[in-house]
């Protein structure tokens, strides 16, 4: 009996042994990733980057002085180190969401569908191509010359930068491809794509609504490729009204609101408030989208000072249809789109329309985009201080276009920002405590000057110098 025993334990611990090299196994993850996913998780991250509040993240809706914080002002007095802000948004691109569409691409492509899948394989690929053009192009934006041609490898730690006109030119290339590639009889992703739902002729308008915005920033460079990509997205087809606005949708519980909702709400925290740039050019001219925006104090709209500490009680705050956890992540609009036709009208190009009409069709739309009435919008229109033909004979026309499309940018804090540097207008405050001048670029992230030091000094030097007020090569005036 006793042998028995032994016998029967020899045989446990046998049969444990065999299996211990799966103890380090995680069988609640799969093993492999579909390209769906990955192409949903990216396309999540990337949104959430761009329509970001948080200040260690995102300081663009600061820097286009539509809110002021309350407590801590660093961030509206331009301050990017102390709280690595580059750094964060730099991965948060490369990282979270261009590695993300490089992997759903090759995993898509190496993936064997079945019918009908197999069908919408080309159009995965197409849409995968555009958003990777779109993060990409925000990078170019955001600090100039950028990794490009070495960048996604997992196995270089020192990629080159290429010449930031380089990309961008060859971005409205991959761009151009990928549009003219879609097949719009076909599907693409049935679930899991938050922005159109997979419908590939929407996919078709956003890439040449991009095509054309990427296009207007390169006029003051090169006039004569502005013209011809400008017209080539408009033949092709563009985003024509509000109901085809890229949107990404959120929803009401955590982790998926928008992510304004996320640091305004459920933060618990009071750390923003209207700006007083935007209130009081708002105020001068009678805005009808003020309540739509922010509440009162006492019956008034009253922005906090730039730079300066703002009390909460003291100023207007962000308004419930701001704040919602299902507030769209806006990230182009037919307004928008209105506003940079009205400008390529001014500068010769063909648009079908005149700039004056352009311009009065991206007021109406920026006022019904966020609920506002047809009356209010005429009324609006009407006045000597927003009539294009009363205004454009003592301003220029980036002056005029310039102020409403930053109005009309509201709560979209890289384009807003992007339209202030090329068009200089309006004219920001001087933050009370600024510790540069006004930001033109982020600076680059403080961890490639150790780990990339050769290549992130010849950038600095071809950019001429890594400095927030180093103007990049699209912004010439």
């Amino acid at each position: 009996m006793k042998y028995t025993y032994i016998i029967a334990i020899a045989f446990l611990m046998a049969a444990c042994s065999s299996n211990l090299e799966n103890l380090n196994n995680n069988t609640k993850d799969p093993d492999n990733v579909s390209g769906e996913s990955l192409f949903t998780g990216a396309q999540k991250a990337l949104v959430d980057q761009i329509v970001e509040i948080n200040v260690n993240e995102n300081n663009t809706k600061l820097w286009a002085q539509f809110l002021q914080e309350t407590t801590y002002t660093d961030e509206s007095n331009y301050d990017q180190i102390t709280r690595t802000i580059p750094e964060n948004l730099w991965s948060a691109i490369y990282r979270d969401a261009l590695k993300d569409l490089d992997d759903a691409k090759k995993t898509i492509n190496e993936t064997e569908y079945l019918e009908p899948q197999i069908q919408y394989k080309n159009n995965k690929l197409r849409i995968i191509e555009i958003l990777t053009v779109y993060a990409y192009s925000h990078l170019v934006e955001t600090f100039g010359n950028v990794p490009y041609s070495e960048a996604l490898n997992i196995d270089n730690l020192t990629p080159a930068y290429d010449d930031g006109l380089t990309v961008y030119k060859d971005l409205i290339e991959r761009l151009t491809v990928a549009i003219d590639g879609l097949e719009e009889d076909k599907n693409s992703f049935t679930t899991g794509e938050n922005l159109f739902d997979g419908d590939v002729s929407s996919w078709k308008r956003f890439g040449n609504s991009l095509k054309l915005r990427m296009g207007m920033i390169l006029a003051d460079e090169d006039d004569a490729l502005a013209k011809t990509t400008v017209e080539s997205a408009l033949t092709s087809g563009i985003i024509t009204s509000s109901s085809q606005n890229a949107n990404m949708r959120y929803y009401r519980l955590a982790p998926n609101t928008n992510p304004v909702h996320t640091n305004v709400i459920l933060s618990g925290r009071n750390d923003f408030v209207a700006g007083a740039t935007l209130i009081n050019i708002m105020n001068t001219l009678n805005d009808p989208r003020r309540p739509l925006w922010f509440t009162t104090v006492g019956g008034v709209y009253v922005g906090g000072e730039i730079g300066s500490n703002s009390p909460y009680a003291d100023h207007s705050k962000l308004t419930e249809r701001v704040v919602a956890a299902e507030a769209p992540g806006v990230i182009m609009t037919y307004s928008e789109l209105q506003f940079l036709l009205a400008e390529g009208a001014e500068r010769g190009y063909n648009t079908g329309d005149t700039a004056a009409n352009h311009y009065a069709n991206g007021v109406r739309a920026s006022i019904a985009e966020w609920g506002g009435s047809a009356a209010d919008a005429a009324t609006y229109l009407a006045q000597p201080s927003v009539d294009y033909a009363t205004l454009i004979t003592t301003q220029t026309w980036k002056e005029v276009i310039g102020t409403q499309k930053w109005i009309s940018l509201f709560n979209r804090g890289p384009e807003a920002w992007t339209s202030i540097r090329r068009l200089d207008s309006p004219t920001m405050a001087i933050p009370t405590e600024a510790i540069s001048g006004f930001p033109n670029r982020y600076t680059y992230p403080i961890v490639e000057q150790t780990i990339n030091a050769t290549n992130y000094n010849t950038a600095s030097t071809a950019i001429g110098g890594d400095l927030p007020e180093t103007k990049l090569f699209w912004d010439k005036f």
